[in-house]
């Protein structure tokens, strides 16, 4: 038995027949001493809900119950899992809820309308949707969000993406999105021997804040600006932004037409959607 009881996750992953599915972006994080870092990194659990995507077999869903959730809802799609994430629950009654379901299609806000305490979201992501997702959360026409916190995995070039600012060699639209709403920063790496089976890179967790009041804007036109500004990372604005307003669309903002993308800082990529 492991440290909560219930059986080694090598065993239920036998058990129950779960090899991961490359096709569903499945690496399972077996080792609990891992999957408690993670959740730790997500703060005091202590009373919150935990919304989690992608539990699989029930590891990380397992250390953030160690760890003092009050409520985990876990979104599982592949239904080979809701066996072994049926045992969790029975082991920790009324405090696992488990939705059979895509995360693509699912309604996150709805999920948390009745949660005790906090809700924060917490999941070694599947790497297939993981960017998607994330850009979902930080793009609600409300704010600040339905989550006190997120701490997510990602395949470590995405989360250097994620936490990057103008000038660096990563930045670009992820990270003028999560710059714009929130602070973010990478907590710690996981190596590829770390998963079953482990992937071709590195993993990173991204520990990540709402600000309470980020610059004022659209979310749809900041994501539009900076889909085109960073489609042409190369060229200068004045030809990368032509199809939104060009030369006419940076003197309003107040931008050299001749500066490229990466060099632009959030605040300068709002001032460009606010006149577009």
């Amino acid at each position: 038995m492991s440290a909560d009881g219930l059986p080694p996750l090598r065993e239920v992953i036998s058990r129950y027949g779960l090899a991961a599915k490359k096709s569903l972006g499945q690496n399972f994080l077996l080792d609990l001493n891992l999957t408690a870092k993670v959740a730790r990194a997500a703060g005091d659990l202590e009373g919150a809900t935990v919304i989690e995507v992608g539990p699989g077999p029930g590891g990380l869903t397992r250390a953030l119950l160690m760890a003092g959730a009050e409520r985990v809802i876990a979104v599982e799609r592949d239904e080979r899992c809701l066996d072994a994430l049926a045992e969790v629950a029975a082991h920790y009654p009324g405090q696992l809820d488990v939705v059979s379901g895509d995360a693509m299609e699912t309604d996150f806000a709805a999920l948390a309308t009745n949660a005790q305490g906090e809700v924060r979201i917490v999941a070694n992501l599947p790497y297939n949707i993981g960017t998607e997702l994330l850009v979902r959360w930080l793009t609600p026409g409300r704010w600040p969000p339905f989550y006190a916190s997120m701490t997510l995995m990602f395949q470590r070039e995405v989360a250097q993406r994620i936490v990057a600012s103008a000038g660096d060699k990563a930045y670009g639209r992820l990270g003028v999105l999560a710059g714009w709403r929130t602070e973010a920063k990478i907590a710690f790496d996981l190596p590829p021997q770390a998963f079953t089976p482990p992937p071709k890179v590195t993993s990173s967790v991204v520990h990540i804040v709402p600000r309470a009041a980020p610059l004022a804007v659209e979310p749809a036109k900041l994501a539009k600006i900076t889909e085109a500004a960073f489609g042409q990372r190369r060229k200068m604005l004045r030809q990368s932004l032509k199809s939104l307003g060009g030369e006419a669309l940076l003197a309003r903002a107040g931008i050299d037409a001749t500066r490229r993308a990466e060099t632009l800082s959030v605040a300068e990529f709002v001032a460009l959607a606010n006149n577009a």
